[in-house]
């Protein structure tokens, strides 16, 4: 036992004098002087960024493992992007083991900060930003992890994002919590991807405040294991300013939640109101694809524990279908959570099997609409069904997602 504290204990000694740390601050050159340091940096390694500002007309690029890139706060360290001339981010990591941490990026030309393929990636007290307000000009994504494991995103702040402000794509094991997302499409999308946990953020004054979605056509789908709690989703009010043709350009403003043909998804102890055309709403993906492999239908979705406010005073019926669909459906009378009631049909036939079952609990005076598929199709019926309690039923909570 002495002889393996002693063998770790010189290995770190070791790897303690081999680090180094790298400290820069602003000058004329700091496009070259920034990324050959990036370039240079070792496993152990610190770049360090002293307060100030940075001006880039190209992106910037790490693919060293384990190393820290830093700088002296959100506020006070600003990578700025505004004369960006090529490049498709303004940060792009491609490795493994990396924190990076305590700056800001602003005004990329595409995504601000683009992670591919990394197992283990902390991005901590940063800020992405475009500063000339909501525009389809502004670049897709503030925060970009794809393709990845063990993602931790804590502490930081995504405005104006033309597609998602924090997103998660085809990604496993994900925590995404203490963090604002404003003025985005979306404020923070988990998408195609397994075993997030996204807790303790705000979602406010986007277009849709917290999205979990899965998509056909991609590598990795079948999105399942998403936890949404102590989170607000509020005040989402922005008109939606996405590109022509992206999937997000459907979302209607005023959108709480959206859970979008997952599965295996708990929202608990969330504050949800102020958002102008719906709270929260479970919907199956609404278009044709060729993916024989894809499930379009939310299954296992429990909502419990949440408490609503005001929702669906000032529907945008003008985006997307879920909106005007939902208000005729409504006469009107928007309800704070919606379920689309669309489900495979085998199981119209033979019923859902009760692990697949929505299940609402505890969600205080919330209101309810969804759509009954049997009696749409026949004459004479109401297809509107309202009744909460209907819902009801044992809570199965979701595991912690633990980082590696």
């Amino acid at each position: 036992m002495q002889n393996l504290l002693l063998i770790t204990l010189l290995v770190i000694s070791s790897l303690s004098l081999s680090s180094k740390q790298v400290v820069l601050g602003p000058s004329s050159d700091s496009q070259e002087e920034i990324q050959e340091a990036l370039i240079d940096l070792e496993p152990g390694d610190v770049l360090t960024l002293k307060s100030g500002e940075y001006f880039f007309e190209d992106g910037i690029s790490l693919d060293v493992d384990d190393v820290i890139f830093e700088g002296s706060g959100i506020n006070e360290t600003i990578l700025n992007f505004g004369s960006q001339v090529s490049g498709a981010q303004g940060l792009l990591v491609t490795s493994n083991g990396v924190t990076i941490r305590d700056f800001a990026v602003l005004d990329a030309k595409g995504d601000a900060i683009k992670v591919i393929g990394a197992d283990g990636i902390n991005m901590v007290r940063l800020r992405t930003e475009w500063q000339g307000g909501p525009k389809e000009t502004n670049g897709a994504y503030g925060f970009y992890p794809v393709e990845s494991k063990n993602v931790l995103i804590d502490g930081c702040v995504a405005i104006g994002a033309s597609d998602a402000g924090i997103y998660v794509g085809q990604s496993q094991h994900i925590i995404v919590k203490n963090s604002i997302a404003q003025y985005n499409v979306a404020g923070i999308e988990i998408e195609n991807s397994f075993y997030a946990d996204v807790f303790d953020n705000i979602a406010s004054h986007n277009t849709g405040g917290i999205l979990i979605f899965d998509l056909p056509d991609l590598p990795q789908q079948g999105g399942h294991h998403v936890r949404v709690f102590r989170n607000k989703a509020i005040n989402n009010d922005t008109d939606n300013f996405a590109p022509e043709g992206n999937i997000v350009g459907e979302v209607p403003r005023g959108t709480g939640i959206i859970i979008q043909a997952n599965s295996e998804v708990e929202v608990f102890d969330n504050d949800i109101y102020g958002n102008g055309t719906v709270n929260l709403s479970i919907v199956t993906y609404g278009y044709e694809t060729e993916d024989e492999n894809y499930n379009p239908h939310p299954k296992s979705i429990q909502i419990h524990g949440n408490r609503f406010g005001e929702g669906g005073f000032d529907p945008d019926v003008e985006t997307g279908e879920l909106a005007s669909i939902l208000f005729a459906l409504s006469e009107g009378d928007m309800p704070d959570i919606f379920w689309d009631g669309i489900l495979p049909t085998s199981q119209l036939i033979l019923g859902q099997p009760d692990n697949e079952k929505l299940v609402m609990s505890n969600n205080g005076d919330a209101t309810f609409l969804t759509l009954n598929p049997i009696k749409y199709m026949l004459p004479f019926f109401d297809p509107v069904e309202r009744d909460i309690a209907e819902y009801d039923g044992e809570i199965r909570p979701l595991p912690p997602v633990v980082l590696n």
